[in-house]
């Protein structure tokens, strides 16, 4: 194991992004643990309020991600020699990072939906950056894809680009994020229906194409949920439940 971490991780200079996937991970968890310990009203944990206003958690992550950023920029390059100073600024901006991204949906909706329904976009914006991280990790790198000479490299990042686009435009954020990594999974995702809460679907099925928007309702019925279903389960195991009812429902935006 010692051997793997000093072949893989010291000695290719991913020292720091090691640092920071694990601090991220770290943090989420703790993060989760205390502010489920707040919502039961547990011993001494409590939200921290000065006077009437409440300070969220995101606050000192956007502290934490700036000053790990900078420091970052600050210090010695990192090197399979000398990474201390970078590992440092990474673990930094890792604890920052998860305490932002728990509060996605907060910034998202400009609005505390922390438990509610909308609440669990957090969860998976926690979950898809330390999915990303951890291709970094093992040495993915986004649209390096070897096609060999066959096709010009600016192009293919272009095309990979666009296709990146639609697939998520079509609401599959899983395959247009892997996709980044493994780019004939967007040809896949953008040539495949879209979801029907997508904004693809909006555009192009609501009125010009019922039986698309029928046909993406039944898989979405069929296949996705299911599959939706054990995620959730999994994300409320582990950061708890969000069961409170919607506030922003029927509101609309002036």
């Amino acid at each position: 194991m010692g051997n793997w971490f000093q072949q893989s991780i010291v000695a290719t200079g991913r020292l720091p992004l090691f640092c920071y996937f694990v601090t991220l991970i770290v943090a989420f968890i703790a993060t989760r643990i205390n502010v489920r310990l707040i919502r039961a009203k547990i011993g001494w944990f409590r939200n921290l309020n000065v006077g009437e206003m409440h300070i969220h958690h995101v606050v000192f992550g956007v502290v934490l991600m700036l000053v790990g950023g900078v420091a970052g920029l600050i210090v010695s390059p990192a090197s399979p020699a000398s990474q201390v100073g970078p590992s440092a600024a990474a673990c930094i901006f890792g604890i920052g990072s998860a305490l932002v991204l728990d509060e996605f949906a907060l910034i998202l909706h400009l609005h505390d939906v922390y438990w509610e329904e909308e609440g669990r976009t957090s969860v998976d914006a926690v979950f898809i950056a330390v999915a990303v991280t951890g291709l970094l990790l093992i040495g993915l790198r986004p649209l390096t894809w070897d096609y060999g000479t066959l096709v010009n490299p600016a192009a293919l990042i272009v095309a990979n680009l666009a296709l990146a686009v639609v697939t998520l435009l079509k609401g599959k954020i899983w395959t247009g994020m892997a996709g980044l990594f493994v780019p004939p999974m967007l040809l896949v995702g953008a040539v495949r229906l879209a979801r029907p809460g997508s904004p693809w679907a909006h555009w192009f099925f609501a009125r010009r194409s019922p039986r698309k928007m029928a046909k993406a309702i039944h898989r979405e019925e069929r296949w996705r949920r299911p599959v939706i279903k054990v995620k959730i389960a999994f994300q409320e195991f582990l950061s708890g439940r969000h069961d409170l009812p919607s506030t922003r429902r029927g509101r609309r935006h002036t």
